[in-house]
């Protein structure tokens, strides 16, 4: 229980401040859409979609739990942060910019954690076993958190945000092929993550994904906050 409790308080504070970062960035950039909106906030109800935070993951977990006994993967979203295109002073770049922010916190959030274990670590002895013990999992399932949102928002297919910046990198007549792309994305991945590995027992690409990927940026994250590659 204590595991679970940390895990959901990690990804949701990993989800809510990737979406306040978009409408913070906006608002920098000239866009006070998602202000206007009540969606630059730190309260997590402000971030959620009804489908893509509740219904969506709910599904896949029964789904999968039916199907094969265990959860092989997860995909959801929160609600998407209003951004007026045409507001943002330099509407191609600044695009980019507010697309970028999501990982960008989130990578900034999963070295705080790291830091925040060594202060946990200082003051073990005032928090008992228990209590330092919940905090040290908790720094950890930050970090991981916050690299796999990070890092997964940085796929190049839009809606996602590697896919917008992408959109905003190449030449307009790609951007535009790209771009098109965008009513699709979700059912793509959708597919890759959730029906073809339900049908194809080897076909794991989140499993490769956290491997190949996660991992070597979580020891890399350990190493820079000091602890030695070692888990915090």
């Amino acid at each position: 229980m204590p595991e679970l409790a940390a895990a959901i308080f990690a990804a949701v504070f990993a989800i809510t401040l990737h979406e306040a970062a978009h409408g913070y960035a906006a608002r920098a950039l000239g866009d006070d859409t998602a202000e206007r909106a009540g969606r630059i906030s730190l309260n997590p109800l402000r971030h959620v979609d009804p489908v893509g935070t509740l219904l969506l993951p709910g599904i896949m977990v029964i789904g999968q739990l039916l199907a094969t006994g265990s959860v092989q993967a997860m995909f959801g979203w929160a609600k998407p942060v209003p951004v007026d295109f045409w507001k943002l002073r330099h509407p191609r770049r600044d695009m980019m910019l507010v697309a970028a922010a999501g990982p960008a916190m989130n990578f900034a959030l999963a070295i705080l954690a790291g830091l925040a274990a060594h202060a946990v670590d200082a003051a073990d002895g005032l928090l008992g076993d228990a209590g330092g013990e919940f905090l040290l999992r908790l720094c950890a399932l930050s970090i991981l958190s916050n690299l796999v949102l990070g890092m997964f928002n940085l796929i190049p297919l839009p809606p996602l945000d590697g896919g917008r910046i992408l959109v905003g990198l190449l030449p307009r007549g790609p951007a535009m092929a790209v771009a098109r792309l965008e009513r699709y994305g979700i059912l793509i991945v959708l597919v890759f993550l959730f029906l073809l590995p339900m049908a194809l027992p080897a076909w794991n690409p989140m499993g490769w994904f956290v491997r190949n990927l996660v991992l070597p940026a979580f020891q890399f994250v350990l190493l820079l906050t000091g602890h030695g590659g070692g888990e915090g």
